[in-house]
């Protein structure tokens, strides 16, 4: 069997990036996959690495967070570089997804086995993301959970943070245009999901894969806070959308119109604004997979 070589992209500032590089390096050399790694001091984006890369590698492993993983997703379209995922981040929502284990030594040895399926990607005003994008709530916990935070505390950290946010949030209007039809909401949240699960543990609808082609969207129309907790339990297994005060569809194109531009959180990172258009790019990636 030939060596396969890796473009290896370990963020140092995941959870768990730094402290792990070294057994990542120990068990890759075990697994006999070759690989490059970036200079230390280089300042280049994830996805300029893969696409300056791509003629060299075999395939791109990175070891991080959501986010990491939607860093790289513009340079793995644009090459077509089979991912390799190392789940060393806060939540790793997308490992669980599509079943990656969340330990190293089995992460490493689902790439060694070579054997691939090709996922959906959504994208928001052409940037993609794995899981799920979000307007209201989780961009504003996004905006306020800094990295230091998410790694001193972990999933903690998000319900801490979560916790002092909600006392204080506000109902937001918009417009949503989907399926030739137009409709006004007030909510606290918007979700319009690719994958199953986001946000360190809540799914986004119980039947929701990274491979059905669709884009599960829901709202969280709720008038008070409190109103919240008890759909907790729907969130977190991704029923939601039996409860009256939730708008719950599954489509492959949406737009949401805002009186003034609202951040836009894709797999945690704020990369865009309203209006936003969604769409899904269908079996855009191949990722290593059990």
């Amino acid at each position: 069997m030939t060596p396969k070589t890796a473009l290896l992209l370990v963020n140092p500032n995941s959870r768990r990036g730094r402290e792990s590089l070294p057994q990542v390096r120990d068990l890759l050399s075990r697994a006999q996959i070759d690989y490059v790694e970036l200079p230390p001091a280089a300042d280049v984006s994830a996805a300029d690495a893969i696409r300056e890369h791509a003629a060299r590698v075999d395939m791109a492993i990175v070891g991080g967070g959501d986010g990491s993983l939607n860093g790289a997703a513009p340079g793995l379209l644009d090459t077509g570089l089979p991912l390799g995922v190392l789940p060393l981040g806060t939540a790793n929502d997308f490992a669980k997804t599509v079943g990656i284990p969340l330990d190293l030594p089995s992460a490493i040895g689902v790439i060694a086995k070579g054997n691939t399926t090709k996922v959906d990607l959504g994208q928001a005003n052409q940037h993609p993301f794995f899981n799920v994008a979000s307007i209201g709530f989780s961009a504003d916990l996004a905006m306020s959970l800094t990295e230091k935070a998410k790694k001193r505390w972990g999933k903690l950290g998000y319900g801490l943070v979560a916790a002092r946010l909600l006392a204080s949030s506000r109902l937001f209007t918009a417009t949503l245009e989907h399926d030739g039809q137009a409709e006004e909401l007030k909510t606290l949240q918007v979700s319009v999901g690719n994958g199953r699960f986001y946000g360190g543990g809540m799914t986004v609808h119980a039947d929701a894969t990274a491979t059905d082609g669709m884009l599960d969207f829901y709202s969280l129309e709720v008038d008070h806070w409190w109103r919240l907790l008890r759909l907790l339990p729907s969130l977190r297994n991704g029923t939601q959308g039996e409860w009256d005060d939730v708008r719950a569809f599954s489509t492959k194109a949406l737009t949401i119109r805002t009186s003034k531009p609202r951040a836009v959180n894709l797999d945690g990172e704020l990369k865009t604004t309203t209006p936003v258009t969604f769409a899904i790019l269908e079996k855009a990636v191949s990722v290593f997979v059990p």
